[in-house]
């Protein structure tokens, strides 16, 4: 990023502010191994991101914990957290105190691309691991992929392939893309296109808006409908996403809309009556099996009236991935090389409540199936969160990018 290096004092300011308002959490006083692993869950707090990642991601990474058993393992495991206010600035200037001040080992989370892509970027300079959670640009594991970062959850070419291909398919082969101007919007838009002209289909159009700080949608819109075209790729995410399914119906827009980043946080802003017949792409469900109700319901009590979301489960998985790597390798030698903490993840199979099993390959890319899903009418909801019906399962080894394919420099060609 071109101001990873250059932060200016009101980045600064922010970061320290950010840093300040949220305490350090231990969550063993055991200390048979001596050395302190520190986790930072660098996330959204404020702004569009926050429901769907946010404190909720936060309890995870504590949930996580527990399960994991630190305390019975005599580990000693703290936690740090902080508001990147979705800006790589201060994205870039918190890693940097946690990593060189604060001694944090690993990183996790963070929900938006530019400053994933960033705070990948620190994370490599001081050999410590950074675990993307929610960011969903694909060069994370492509061009920009290095031996620090993993990658869960889901990324641009997956939603790309799943929902935008289900679209083509349906005889969506007319697109106009309304886009968040940063890496993600652009990456999930570059994606999709690739998918949508593959399949004879075209795009007719696009146009960008500020991200963050957008909430009036109406102008895009309207010049969306002008285009002729008959789907509506929505290349954003969070508010912005609900935002804009909002005034589609308050503007009569005749369109197919494509959500092609949404999330159940975002279905129930809506409500059923809204979302209803959205087709979109979740590799988690809280209601999908029963291992996944068992960590939903773990986590209830901890989050009443929420269910999580993928990017919540993400950083559940991720930090459980992490604690077993670091238990296998001892928590000193884990602590000296993230690096090497990272291969030893990758060395290792996935496996927990929430996305059952999988695996890391060499380019960081966790592999797990993606699930394409359509939101119910209000009929058929059988109660609070009851949204999803299953259209389609892809396996986890057609779900993302080909390994070759993502030119990424740590995969042999």
């Amino acid at each position: 990023m071109n101001n990873q290096h250059a932060l200016g004092r009101r980045g600064l300011l922010a970061a320290s502010a950010g840093l300040a308002a949220l305490p350090i959490v231990g969550a063993s006083s055991a200390r048979a191994q001596g050395a302190t692993l520190k986790i930072g869950c660098l996330t959204d707090l404020s702004g569009p991101y926050k429901d769907l990642a946010g404190p909720v991601a936060i309890t995870c990474v504590r949930q996580a914990l527990e399960d994991f058993g630190v305390a019975s393992k005599g580990m000693t495991v703290e936690i740090v957290s902080a508001d990147h206010q979705n800006k790589p600035d201060v994205g870039v200037s918190v890693a940097r105190q946690w990593f060189d001040r604060d001694g944090v080992d690993m990183i996790c989370e963070v929900a938006n691309s530019a400053v994933a892509l960033a705070v990948a970027g620190v994370a490599k300079e001081k050999n410590k691991v950074y675990l993307n959670c929610g960011a969903a640009t694909s060069d994370l594991t492509g061009p920009q992929c290095n031996a620090n970062t993993i990658h869960w959850v889901y990324d641009t070419y997956m939603l790309a392939k799943s929902t935008g291909g289900a679209m083509v398919g349906a005889g969506g082969d007319s697109w106009y893309f309304i886009t968040a101007d940063y890496a993600f919007g652009h990456a999930l838009q570059r994606d999709t296109t690739a998918f949508i002209t593959a399949a004879g289909g075209k795009v007719l159009g696009s146009i960008a808006y500020p991200f963050p700080g957008t909430t009036d949608f109406s102008s895009l819109l309207i010049q969306a409908q002008a285009s002729g075209a008959k789907i509506l790729g929505m290349a954003n995410a969070g508010t912005d996403t609900i935002n804009t399914i909002k005034q589609a119906q308050e503007f009569g827009i005749k369109m197919k809309l494509a959500g092609l980043l949404v999330f159940i946080t975002d279905v129930h802003a809506l409500g059923l009556n809204v979302a209803k017949g959205i087709v979109l792409t979740d590799s988690f469900y809280w209601d999908l099996n029963d291992r996944t109700r068992a960590f939903s319901n773990r986590i209830a009590p901890k989050a009443p009236g929420i269910r999580p979301s993928m990017v919540q489960a993400g950083t559940y998985s991720a930090t459980l991935h992490y604690l077993k790597a670091v238990e296998a390798m001892g928590v000193t030698q884990a602590k000296e090389s993230g690096a090497a903490t990272v291969a030893k993840m990758k060395s290792i199979p996935t496996e927990d409540d929430c996305f059952g099993k999988g695996s890391i390959r060499a380019d960081g890319r966790v592999l797990h199936p993606s699930y394409l899903w359509e939101v119910k009418t209000p009929a058929e909801s059988k109660g609070p969160w009851d949204y999803y019906k299953l259209l389609a399962t892809t396996p986890a080894d057609q779900a993302f990018r080909p390994l070759d394919k993502g030119n990424c420099p740590l995969v042999s060609t």
